[in-house]
Order: structure tokens, then sequence, then C-alpha cells
């Protein structure tokens, strides 16, 4: 007998889109914020929490992770060890790939937010990891800080590495901006040096980065 394990249901709140109120499928909330500038959303457990939420501010619900269990053994955990909290935690979302994409940069430790940029009308998650990353490196280089830098994108860890954004997007009228950002991007790599470590942040083991948006 074959037993097919049953997906957690999920209720999703929309503050801005096209529509805004609680829906009760990842589709339906789709709806409500493809090509909405600046869209607000985020996926809750409960009807009755994605409800409260509604009635509350979406900053205060942004980036709030869940409780986390790992799976990993007591031996793999060990080995990993815990985060170095002097750092800084880096991370994107988009609504679609490519789609409306943001990304961010939170200290690791508090998760208190350090620089945001977007949403951009089009873009997709690896550029947003790109940029944070960049834009991270570029942030500790100007203060003359010793944190290192969290990222799980090791495609935004392979760009960095090799000083350059390998994307597939085309660029068009909708992603100028975006890629104005990105040629400012590849740029700085070119013409700075850092001596800041970049980390990989290890999410079976320590969960979701903290600066992570929290939205599905």
């Amino acid at each position: 007998m074959k037993f097919v394990s049953k997906k957690k249901k999920k209720y999703y709140t929309v503050w801005k889109g096209h529509h805004t109120g609680v829906f009760e499928s990842w589709e339906d909330c789709k709806a409500q914020i493809k090509d909405y500038q600046g869209a607000q959303y985020k996926s809750f457990a409960t009807f009755d929490a994605a409800k409260k939420a509604l009635k509350g501010n979406y900053k205060d619900y942004i980036g709030k992770s869940k409780k986390f269990a790992s799976e990993l053994s007591k031996e793999q955990l060990k080995k990993i060890g815990l985060p170095n909290y002097n750092s800084i935690s880096v991370d994107a979302a988009s609504s679609g790939n490519p789609g409306e994409m943001e990304y961010r940069g939170v200290d690791t430790k508090t998760k208190k937010q350090l620089f945001k940029q977007g949403p951009f009308e089009e873009g997709t998650n690896n550029i947003g990891e790109f940029l944070a990353l960049v834009h991270g490196l570029a942030y500790l280089k100007q203060r003359n800080s010793n944190r290192i830098i969290y990222t799980d994108s090791r495609t935004a860890l392979s760009w960095v590495k090799k000083k350059a954004c390998n994307t597939k997007l085309k660029r068009n009228k909708k992603n100028k901006a975006l890629f104005e950002l990105v040629d400012r991007a590849v740029n700085w790599l070119n013409e700075h040096t850092y001596t800041t470590a970049i980390a990989k942040w290890e999410t079976k083991a320590w969960g979701e980065i903290p600066a992570d948006f929290g939205r599905k």
C-alpha cells in the first residue's frame, strides 16, 4: 500500500494586491499579487492567524519565522555548529520567476533590517540574491566592519566569485532599472577588493536565513 503524505494547508494574507484579504490557495493568492507593484503577502498555518494578520501591519509579520526543528542527527548538527552571530544575512524574494522581486540584509542575531531594495517590476530570485550579496559586501566595507555575511544561495556565491551575473533574463523596458543595478554591482566587484568572509547559511541545521521574507 502506498501512503501519500498530505501537504499542510496554508492560508495567504494579502495586505496589498489587486484584491486584499485571506485566500485559501497559493494560486488564488498569486492572482492578487501578480503584476501588482509593491504587493504585500504572507502565508499562515491557520485561517485565524491569517485573519488576525490582515488586521495588523505587514511589517510586523514579514520575516517572522516559525519554530524550527532540524531533522539532522546530533552528530551532523555538532559538525556544522552554530551560526556566527557577528554577521549579517541577506536574502531575496520574487513573485514568479521572473516576477516582482526585492532583496534585503539584516543583522543575523537581532534580525534588524539594515538595507532593502525593491520591489523591482521584473527580476528573478537569483538576481536578487546576487545583488543582496554585493550590497552586503559594499555595506560592510563602507563601515570597515569585520562581520561575515551569510547567504543561502549557492548561485549568488558562484556569481560573486566569478564577478558576473550569469542570468538568462533578457533586458527590456520592464527591468531596465534592475539591470542598471546589476551593472553597478558587477562594476563594484571588479573595482574593489574586500576581506569579508562569505558563508553559506546552513538551512537544514539552523532553519530559514534571518533575512528570509517568510512569505511562502
